[in-house]
């Protein structure tokens, strides 16, 4: 169901903090998070091969690298009101997810859940009034109204475990977290999630083919 270590990777170009923009005319403002320690990672190949297809159709591509920045996951309970003051780093992530026209999201599957530092960041950012609100006669427990404007997210997943098996022993709960928990729940509808597996007996032509199925998959969707 996890995967720590995913053997040797296909080397691509590390994504560049910040915005970029590579035309003259920015078509979408994507945001790319990305949680994996390991810079050899698959995950940071596959976060690499998305940003080069995101800046070759002239998006402007905000890209954050949560393990390498350091974020700090723990949410404060000063942080929990909405409308809270909030540290300036964290208040630009929020900034940053409100303007995304587009989210992608890699991480790796890990006992069924994204890394800690990743639901930190949700914990954090995704949060009332930033990404969803409730109607004003409600208390907090009823349908909420999501706020996001993005059209579309992208979820990319590496496991060592099978399809089969985690769809029959797991039941995949990936899917129903970032699907419906979150993203469907915060307004945006269309969301693409996919599982490579196994990872750690893959070879380098098939990880190539995963790269190019992520880059036309990307391609599609905001290209």
């Amino acid at each position: 169901m996890g995967n720590i270590f995913l053997g040797p990777v296909i080397r691509t170009a590390t994504p560049t903090a910040g915005p970029i923009n590579t035309s003259k005319e920015t078509k979408m403002n994507i945001l790319i998070i990305l949680a994996h320690p390991q810079s050899s990672s698959f995950n940071h190949a596959i976060a690499a091969t998305a940003g080069g297809v995101l800046r070759a159709a002239g998006h402007a591509v905000v890209f954050h690298d949560l393990y390498a920045e350091g974020f700090d996951p723990v949410l404060p309970a000063a942080e929990i009101p909405k409308g809270a003051t909030l540290p300036h780093d964290i208040q630009n992530h929020c900034d940053e997810l409100v303007a995304a026209e587009g989210i992608v999201i890699v991480h790796p599957n890990w006992w069924g859940q994204p890394p800690a530092i990743l639901k930190g960041w949700v914990d954090r950012v995704v949060r009332p009034g930033v990404a969803y609100d409730f109607r004003e006669c409600d208390g907090g427990e009823g349908v909420p109204k999501g706020l996001l404007q993005a059209r579309a997210a992208m979820v990319f997943n590496t496991s060592n475990t099978p399809a089969a098996r985690e769809a029959a022993v797991f039941g995949d709960p990936l899917e129903r977290l970032w699907k419906d928990c979150i993203f469907r729940f915060c307004g945006v509808e269309t969301v693409h999630r996919r599982m490579f597996s196994v990872i750690c007996t893959s070879t380098p032509e098939q990880r190539a083919t995963w790269l190019a199925e992520v880059e036309e998959t990307v391609h599609q969707a905001f290209g």
